[in-house]
């Protein structure tokens, strides 16, 4: 380990202390929860519990908050305790409800999965401290009988000994620290995280949403792609035949304007030829079908006016058709937003693929302060993902850099290969 890592150690060996002392905190909510189920025969239980549960559930969601920290990962906290018209029937609701019993159990189980864990790295460090400063100045007052781990610490080589195995131990304890934080919030978000029929449920929901949301933005786009097809390339072609009609017409007496004519039919054929294939380009990119999500990318990045980055780690197989789709017009959107609205200069993209989940990071150094509230911008590309049970992330601070993460859930699928990593 690196000599300048190791403050970072003692910072960890610290979040163990703290984690120790609050694990009080936490029995302490437990048992008071404890307690007004004890007095449920009684009928006081109910009146108590909605307070107890309240304080329960504030100490939990500060847990939630530090493990998310941790981990880097946001938990998926339970839904809000159940409300009632009196006590007794908010209480009858509090025990019936998931979320409430899953951070009981959590309140109960904290103790030994927090307090006990942690106790390593500080015994560790704090047994290895009395072998570093305390044995070097006591042993010879402790006689014949003073032992310090399997050490017998009775002259001055075995103090030295004594000495010497209390740094290995202090730097055990430090290196462990930071293992014995991380585990403790994997634990934590794992006893914390909503309960399953929570996620179910939520989960239901949200494919209802975002099915409805598919068929509207399915219908809108078909919407669109008939009064292109009618106000663009149909009406050229039908100015097309009407030209040609006319050229015959003046053929044998007007071949000068035939001729002429016949170039404007040409102008008007490309000009619908052109219109078709933005049609095409807007539905589906050529680039995007015969290359992949990686060079569609690369081509936005060469297009835009930004100084654009781009970094791509994407597996050799092509990633599913509408994944890809989903994912390149939402790297467009951002890109049109960083440059429109953020008043950027630069962007940088990543795509990376792990745990069947595509991830995209597109970090902008505009002026910060997007909020997906003030426009259909961000809404659309959430709502696009939606479709996918993706997520959109994002941090944009006043003053900036904006960034924005976007998580997909999928899984290579075509054995199509694609470039491994690249910059734009």
């Amino acid at each position: 380990m690196a000599r300048r890592s190791w403050p970072g150690h003692w910072v960890a060996l610290g979040r163990c202390q703290v984690i120790w002392l609050t694990a009080f905190r936490v029995s302490g909510a437990g048992l008071l929860v404890g307690g007004a189920l004890v007095l449920l025969p009684l009928g006081l239980g109910l009146r108590l519990l909605p307070a107890a549960a309240s304080v329960l559930r504030r100490v939990a969601d500060g847990y939630r908050a530090r493990a998310a920290l941790r981990t880097g990962r946001p938990l998926s906290p339970p839904d809000p305790l159940p409300a009632g018209t009196t006590a007794r029937r908010r209480g009858a609701a509090i025990l019936a409800d998931d979320g409430f019993r899953h951070d009981l159990r959590w309140a109960w189980l904290e103790p030994y999965t927090g307090a006990l864990v942690v106790t390593v790295p500080l015994a560790l460090v704090e047994y290895g401290a009395f072998g570093v400063l305390v044995q070097p100045f006591v042993w010879r007052r402790l006689g014949e009988d003073n032992w310090y781990a399997f050490v017998p610490v009775t002259s001055v080589p075995t103090m030295v000994a004594a000495l010497l195995l209390g740094l290995v131990l202090m730097a055990a304890g430090l290196r462990l620290a930071p293992v014995v934080t991380l585990l403790h919030a994997r634990l934590t978000r794992r006893l914390l995280s909503a309960p399953r029929s929570t996620e179910l449920a939520r989960r239901v929901a949200r494919l209802t949403d975002t099915r409805a949301t598919a068929l509207d933005v399915h219908a809108a786009e078909l919407t669109r792609i008939g009064r292109d097809l009618h106000d663009g390339a149909q009406a050229r072609l039908v100015a097309l035949g009407l030209a040609l009609d006319e050229a015959t017409r003046l053929l044998v007496t007007d071949p000068d304007g035939a001729r002429t004519l016949l170039h404007d039919v040409r102008a008007t054929s490309e000009r619908a030829l052109q219109d078709l294939r933005d049609l095409v380009h807007g539905i589906h990119p050529p680039v995007l079908a015969d290359r992949g999500l990686a060079d569609a990318v690369r081509s936005l990045a060469l297009d835009s006016h930004l100084d654009v980055e781009v970094d791509v780690r994407l597996p050799p197989a092509r990633l599913p058709a509408p994944v890809e789709s989903a994912a390149y017009f939402a790297v467009s959107e951002l890109l049109a937003n960083a440059g429109k609205h953020a008043g950027a200069t630069r962007v940088d993209i990543s795509l990376t693929h792990a745990d069947e989940n595509l991830r995209i990071d597109v970090t902008d150094d505009g002026h910060g302060g997007a909020d997906p509230a003030a426009g259909t911008g961000l809404l659309g590309v959430r709502r696009r993902l939606g479709t996918f049970d993706g997520t959109l992330a994002l941090h944009s601070p006043p003053g900036g850099p904006t960034i924005v993460t976007l998580e997909i859930p999928c899984a290579s699928s075509s054995p199509k290969t694609s470039s491994s990593s690249a910059t734009a």
